[in-house]
């Protein structure tokens, strides 16, 4: 085991931990506010490469490991988990889906502008009725030779306004059951595609999350990832490397909160001395610090095995799993230290708490999760 980032990793670090410091914290209040969208943030991380960050440099990607691409997501996730969940989605779900399973033509078409960042790409799974169990999907997409015919609603799409390109599953043949789902390309501005309302979410309210609409909107075969029936196959494939982002993402939220709440404690006084001082204070810090450490070393985990090609879905599922629950009970623990000021949005704490609920949640729950290890466990 060897447990040393190489200096290219300290690099990535370095600079994602300086663009979030210096580019996302200003203005991160008022976005938050205004459930604004990073439009401007997220276009420097395209020109950062933080958009593409795995994909091979010949469709304008990084290039870089998993383990580059968690370092990041956990700095920036640490001050600003609206801008790290756009740039979750369009790197571990949207352009790894495609690089892997896509065409040729598909790649050149699509893969290339999503990588550099050009445009911003969109997973849609999730329906009214279809949230965990993503084998009951109510979209369909209709054989009609040269085309598919696709109906149907998705829900809380991240990206849902702002991406140009989005990553559709939808049902061809129920009575194949999830081997009759597939997936497919479906461009923004296509006849019939409408962008519904967007979510007045609790927490990461700078993200735009829509529902997206369908009504007979034609969709080229040549828009097809994989062969016929490959589509439920291809979600849950990538859903397994996006738990790892979301992993780090869930880290990066618990270590941003426990180190605002370590460095508060030392400014903060109370009955004379500093509230570090206070073993109650120091117990937390230490019990915060070691969850920290542990969820850190699980993400690094998943993300190795996945550079390493070999089976990550436990590893990225403990990730998932024990990171979010980390983040959301640090973040709470912030909170409290932090007392009537953690309750006061200029302090920051109170929306990374906020921020910390939906990784228990989305690509897939914390109850999933368990299922998920649980299959692994006897498989």
């Amino acid at each position: 085991m060897n447990f040393n980032l190489s200096e290219e990793h300290l690099a990535v670090q370095e600079a994602a931990r300086s663009f979030a410091q210096n580019e996302l914290l200003p203005g991160i209040v008022e976005r938050d506010n205004e459930a604004r969208f990073p439009a401007e943030q997220v276009k420097r991380m395209g020109e950062l490469g933080f958009m593409g960050m795995m994909v091979s440099p010949e469709y304008g990607g990084g290039g870089m490991d998993a383990v580059s691409y968690v370092l990041a997501m956990e700095e920036i996730s640490k001050i600003d988990a609206s801008a790290s969940v756009v740039m979750s989605v369009n790197n571990s779900l949207v352009c790894y889906g495609l690089e892997a399973y896509g065409t040729e033509e598909q790649k050149q078409k699509y893969l290339t502008k999503l990588a550099s960042g050009q445009v911003i790409g969109a997973f849609c799974l999730s329906e009214p009725e279809a949230g965990s169990d993503a084998t009951s999907q109510a979209t369909t997409a209709e054989d009609e030779g040269d085309y598919y015919l696709l109906n149907g609603t998705k829900n809380w799409i991240t990206n849902g306004n702002s991406s140009s390109v989005c990553l559709v599953i939808a049902q061809t043949d129920r009575e194949k059951k999830h081997r009759g789902i597939n997936c497919l390309i479906v461009e923004k501005g296509t006849p019939g595609f409408v962008v519904g309302k967007k979510e007045d979410k609790m927490g990461i309210r700078a993200s735009d999350t829509h529902s997206l609409l369908f009504t007979d909107v034609k969709v080229p075969k040549e828009n097809r990832v994989g062969e016929d029936g490959f589509g439920f196959k291809f979600a849950m494939s990538t859903l397994n490397g996006g738990r790892i982002g979301i992993a780090a993402q869930a880290l990066g939220i618990a270590a941003g909160a426990y180190e605002l709440a370590l460095k508060y404690s030392q400014e903060r006084k109370a009955f004379g001395k500093q509230i570090f001082d206070h073993q109650a204070i120091q117990f937390k810090l230490a019990e915060m610090a070691t969850k920290i450490e542990a969820a850190r070393l699980l993400v690094y985990k998943a993300a190795r095995l996945k550079d390493e090609h070999k089976d990550y879905v436990q590893a990225a599922a403990m990730a998932k799993l024990f990171a979010s629950e980390v983040a959301m009970w640090t973040t709470t623990e912030a909170v409290q230290i932090h007392g009537g000021y953690g309750y006061v949005k200029e302090f920051h704490v109170e929306r990374l708490m906020r921020d910390a609920k939906i990784t228990q949640i989305y690509e897939g729950t914390s109850e999933i999760q368990k299922l998920v290890i649980a299959r692994e466990l006897v498989r």
